[in-house]
């Protein structure tokens, strides 16, 4: 079993990447899918899933209501299986119980029961190092339920390795990758994002057309350092995930009207090796012509949170004119928090999705841009 975890909103979008990976008894949580799977399955749910954080493997499970109950079922378990003295570990905890009250402690606590059973059986006992550990263990306790998953990824998966610069409130790349795929879009038609920022949306979106794995700059997972690692299993896995990239189907342009921005986005764009991929230009979205139809709009414009907006309501009443008058047939989506500010965009959503930009709540709607009348 594993539990693959991601953003609020796109378990939807997990879970059919998963079904394409050939995962099995795939199912939905919150903030989370989880699914069957062997090591190859694990292997490539790091390296090849766009819309996952992480990915962790459940191992232990126990009912516990007390504290000496609790250490005495970690202290008994088998640690020899996945820990050598020699090596570190790192845990992570969260905690939703009456019975114990705080995470961190909980964490500690865990901690002393493994080390102390290494040390009563051995004489020498693994440390901590909470950067890069050979085993990162997640202890999740929902009331006596008490549950211990191994972290298979490391880094967070959100780490592409190809931010170089960040302009202001930069798009977490899961969430860009999620929204591309929320879209339905498959990298054959033109994409254009008006309001770039560092870049995010269209590197996704050339990663996505080109087949490129989104860990593809990544030089190690946490299970890199596990007891099972089986490099010949992991080369394969890469190898055979890379010899699926190639050349861009479609034309992707990103643009901004802020030099810093443009700046940005060219400085990642040369990391991620796409700058001969995506035309970027500084430029504001009135002044930018629209290429031929069909193709997929798709943009994060500011919320008036982090970026400030004299007018938020005349920003968004023209973003919304601007596409009423230029950019029939495309399909347009745009993310936004500032629901006050939606009620100005003067186009009526064919759908809308509930989706978090960090804390901020946030609807992601999209806008079939009809000539005529049709979209009033």
């Amino acid at each position: 079993m594993l539990i693959i975890k991601t953003l609020q909103g796109l378990e939807p979008v997990l879970a059919a990447e998963l079904e394409a990976l050939g995962a099995t008894d795939i199912r939905p949580l919150k903030r989370a899918v989880s699914c069957e799977g062997d090591q190859r399955l694990m292997y490539r749910a790091n390296y090849e899933l766009r819309s996952a954080l992480r990915v962790l493997k459940p191992f232990h499970s126990f009912q516990a209501s007390d504290e000496r109950q609790f250490y005495n079922q970690i202290y008994k378990f088998d640690w020899s299986q996945y820990l050598n003295p020699i090596d570190t570990l790192a845990i992570d905890s969260t905690v939703a119980s009456v019975h114990f009250r705080h995470s961190q402690y909980m964490a500690l606590l865990t901690k002393d029961a493994i080390v102390d059973q290494f040390r009563d059986r051995t004489g020498r006992r693994p440390s901590v190092n909470l950067e890069a550990p050979t085993l990162r263990i997640h202890l999740r306790i929902h009331g006596s339920q008490c549950d211990l998953l191994f972290d298979a990824s490391g880094d967070s998966l959100h780490k592409r390795g190809y931010r170089r610069d960040v302009a202001e409130a930069p798009l977490n790349e899961v969430l860009a990758a999620g929204l591309i795929l929320l879209t339905g879009w498959d990298g054959q038609s033109t994409f254009v994002d008006p309001m770039c920022g560092s870049g995010t949306l269209p590197i996704e979106a050339a990663m996505i057309a080109m087949h490129i794995p989104p860990q593809y700059k990544r030089d190690a997972f946490g299970f890199f350092r596990w007891k099972d690692f089986d490099k010949a299993l992991w080369q394969d896995v890469k190898s055979t995930a890379d010899a699926r990239i190639q050349p861009a189907p479609c034309a992707i342009y990103g643009s901004d009207m802020d030099p810093r921005a443009r700046n940005t986005t060219t400085i990642n764009l040369f990391s991620a090796g796409l700058e001969k991929v995506v035309q970027v230009e500084k430029m504001a979205f009135e002044k930018l012509t629209p290429p031929e139809p069909p193709g997929l709009l798709l943009t994060n414009p500011p919320y008036d949170e982090r970026i400030k907006v004299d007018d938020v309501a005349a920003f968004y009443k023209s973003i919304g004119d601007q596409l009423k008058q230029h950019w029939a047939g495309w399909q347009a989506w745009l993310i936004s928090s500032n629901l006050e500010a939606w009620k100005s965009f003067g186009l009526r959503p064919s759908r809308k999705i509930t989706l978090y930009n960090g804390s901020l709540e946030c609807y992601f709607q999209k806008y079939d841009l009809y000539a005529g009348k049709k979209h009033s």
